[in-house]
């Protein structure tokens, strides 16, 4: 595997960082740091209109492929790309991302659109579809949620059971999504449902783009979470119109398109996480300093362990990304229109890797704080609202690391079944 850095991503290095130190300033030096995971509910306002900025500088969607026609791959250099966006090579890829989290630039409100939607509708979309959807979002006014999951159908989709109705040129939509990230922002959602009556598992589904803005046909209910914030949400469909035009991949075809964008979800912006990882263990460190536990050389080695996963993490990442060509790059082209690149396994490796990880630093956050983990801040009083502090929030948001974005036991039947092909489960 050869991935390197050369000297025109170190250009390339260059400008981001200045762009970047640059732009951080004035109104939007308050939103530094904020909206990471746990945390999306801080400033949204400010990180809305941070999307905006980054638009104007052409940094949403640099990669995107540039070219007519399903899985023409990344961008091939430097200019400006077909929807407004910057053109960048894999490696200038990466150096954005790893610049962007260095800089601990806002959350990203817009990256379910960037990179997700954006890279599946490169795969399985019409041209059509391209030129209306990807403008809006490279210029950060178009933010989108992702209509998947369902009480009763979480990491096996293929339970689910919103029905979309045709109904002259449009589709109407019944049925509840649970879990929707950034619902009660987004603009627009995309929505697997079944266009197949009496149809079962992955047949008869289709992907369908529906707007947000529907009054009476569409209720967002957040979730509340043990942190007390509520990133997630219920979302109720009753009788939502989504556009015929506006079904990507064709009808019937939603479960291949929504496996795609799955594989989408890991590359690049796996690699931004894991800086952002590194800075969290970085603080689990220093309060480990602080309160003397890093005296306990059991816990000692603990954060050794952690420090060293991570490093695998990190060229694990890049291993897949350099034999991928970026075809399972969150931020890149389309690919071959799989959304896994050469390794079809890779995507569950991946999230098996960080979600466990991740978990593991959560709790080694409050083993390095003894008792005191469990109380809250000392100048704490009843007049005042109940705060949890950064690695309080780190233990209890990581629970779920093991569970959403796919549970370990749906990646591990994955792994199984589609790539060591040892038999089903017993269903």
């Amino acid at each position: 595997m050869e991935f390197g850095f050369g000297a025109g991503d170190e250009e390339f290095r260059a400008e981001a960082r200045a762009w970047l130190a640059e732009h951080l300033t004035g109104a939007f030096a308050g939103a530094v740091g904020r909206g990471g995971p746990g945390s999306e509910h801080e400033g949204v306002a400010e990180r809305r209109a941070w999307e905006r900025e980054l638009g104007r500088g052409g940094w949403i969607g640099i990669g995107w492929d540039s070219g007519p026609g399903p899985g023409a791959g990344v961008g091939s250099g430097s200019g400006v790309g077909a929807y407004g966006n910057r053109r960048a090579t894999l490696t200038q890829q990466v150096v954005w991302a790893e610049e962007y989290a260095r800089a601990r630039a806002p959350g990203r409100h817009g990256h379910i659109g960037e990179n997700l939607l954006a890279p599946t509708l490169l795969a399985y979309g019409t041209q059509e579809q391209r030129d209306e959807f990807l403008p809006p979002i490279a210029r950060g006014e178009a933010l989108w949620c992702q209509g998947y999951s369902e009480p009763g159908a979480g990491s096996d989709l293929a339970g689910l059971r919103t029905v979309a109705v045709r109904d002259g040129d449009a589709y109407r939509i019944t049925g509840q999504k649970i879990w929707t990230s950034l619902a009660h922002d987004a603009d627009w959602c995309f929505v697997l449902a079944r266009t197949e009556a009496g149809s079962r598992g992955h047949r008869g589904i289709s992907f369908l783009l529906v707007p947000m803005d529907q009054p009476g046909r569409i209720e967002v209910r957040p979730i509340r979470q043990m942190t007390g914030t509520s990133e997630f949400n219920e979302v109720f469909f009753d009788g939502a119109i989504a556009r015929a035009s506006h079904v990507v991949g064709g009808v019937g075809n939603g479960w291949r398109v929504a496996m795609g964008l799955l594989g989408f979800e890991r590359g690049v912006s796996t690699l931004v996480q894991q800086i952002g990882f590194a800075e969290e263990l970085g603080g689990v460190v220093r309060e480990a300093v602080a309160s003397g536990a890093v005296g306990d050389p059991v816990l000692r080695e603990r954060l050794v362990r952690q420090w060293a996963e991570l490093r695998v993490m990190r060229w694990n990442a890049l291993r897949t990304l350099g034999s991928s060509g970026g075809r399972a790059s969150a931020g890149g082209g389309a690919g071959s229109g799989s959304g896994g690149g050469a390794d079809s396994g890779a995507p569950s490796v991946a999230k098996l890797l960080w979600g466990g990880w991740h978990q593991r630093l959560g709790e080694l956050a409050m083993e390095v704080r003894g008792a005191a983990a469990a109380v809250g801040p000392a100048d704490w009083s009843e007049d005042a609202p109940y705060e949890l502090d950064a690695l309080q929030r780190l233990f209890l948001f990581t629970r779920a690391d093991t569970i959403y974005g796919g549970s370990d036991e749906i990646q591990r039947n994955i792994i199984a079944e589609r790539v060591l092909g040892l038999p089903r489960e017993a269903r």
